[in-house]
């Protein structure tokens, strides 16, 4: 089935992406932590309080602590601007708050009246700092001095990704199993059929949090990956009309690749069927940016080696 044939003739879009873009950010000098190894992977896009644009970036295969990770910054003028400033480094993991040594991983941030609330992966858990300027972050920290919201159900919870809709926040995020395809639950191995998944609890203050629901998993594309954890990465959701719409990374680099689906149920992409799927993209961990009846999307180079901008287009799906 098709998008279009589970609802009818209902007006569905696909995105597009201009082929003409423009390079935002490089690959930085971390000083002591500068690899030749390194690159700029996930990353969040917003603008600070005063009208600059911000990017960070999780910047993986560093010297930064036994997982390689630490937070870049770059500052721009605008979103159509190209070679945003480099800032120098944001953040780096706190082990004494319960982040793993270099595990900080895919930034996200929304702002909330005069408050920036940046939810994070601490290796393990998804974390939560706020801001005022939507430059300078403090962590927030849980009843145990810990920045952990929550984590798993899957191991190494992370790439989080924040929507509200009536009422209620929506956290996206992921998570992979062990090699043979089991997972931790109540101290027992337990097999799960999806090596990846994409899970999504909702909250009415964004401290306490639901239980996990599995929301897109499986499909054709899972056995695209060759690593066992990477089909269902890089979640990001954003509505548009009646619909819900899912970007799901299954692969960076030279072969990168990005689905798409779209649903008027935000706690249901298809989990094992590919009735949702609308469309791909050669892109990889894609953030999308409306601004000004404007999309913008923000991507990784191909090489890893810097982050690329592009316009985003929606075209009709047809039946």
């Amino acid at each position: 089935l098709t998008a279009v044939s589970v609802y009818g003739q209902a007006a569905i879009f696909k995105p597009v992406v201009d082929e003409s873009y423009w390079n935002i950010a490089g690959n930085p000098d971390l000083g002591i932590y500068t690899t030749p190894e390194q690159q700029p992977v996930d990353f969040g896009i917003w603008q600070a309080a005063d009208g600059t644009w911000q990017l960070w970036s999780c910047i993986r295969h560093t010297k930064a602590g036994k997982n390689t990770r630490l937070f870049y910054r770059w500052e721009g003028q605008s979103l159509e601007e190209p070679n945003w400033e480099p800032m120098g480094i944001a953040m780096e993991a706190d082990t004494s708050v319960g982040e793993h040594s270099g595990g900080l991983q895919a930034p996200y941030v929304i702002k909330e009246g005069d408050t920036f609330f940046m939810f994070y992966g601490g290796w393990d858990q998804i974390c939560l700092a706020t801001s005022k300027d939507g430059k300078n972050f403090t962590r927030v920290l849980n009843h145990q001095g810990q920045t952990e919201l929550f984590t798993g159900p899957y191991r190494n919870s992370r790439d989080a990704m924040v929507i509200r809709e009536n009422g209620l926040y929506y956290c996206y995020y992921t998570g992979h199993t062990y090699e043979d395809g089991t997972i931790d639950f109540n101290r027992q191995k337990v097999i799960q059929p999806y090596k990846a998944a994409i899970f999504c609890r909702t909250s009415v203050d964004k401290k306490r949090w639901s239980e996990p629901t599995m929301v897109m998993a499986g499909g054709t594309p899972q056995n695209e990956d060759r690593w066992y954890g990477g089909d269902s990465e890089c979640p990001f959701v954003l509505k548009k009309g009646d619909y819900f719409y899912l970007f799901r990374n299954i692969r960076y680099g030279t072969t990168s690749l990005n689905y798409q689906y779209a649903s008027k149920n935000p706690l249901d992409f298809g989990v094992g069927v590919d009735d949702y799927m609308v469309g791909s993209l050669s892109v990889a961990a894609p953030e999308i940016i409306q601004y000004q009846d404007k999309y913008y999307m923000a991507y990784l180079n191909p090489e890893l080696d810097g982050i690329r901008m592009a316009v985003l287009r929606w075209t009709k799906v047809e039946d």
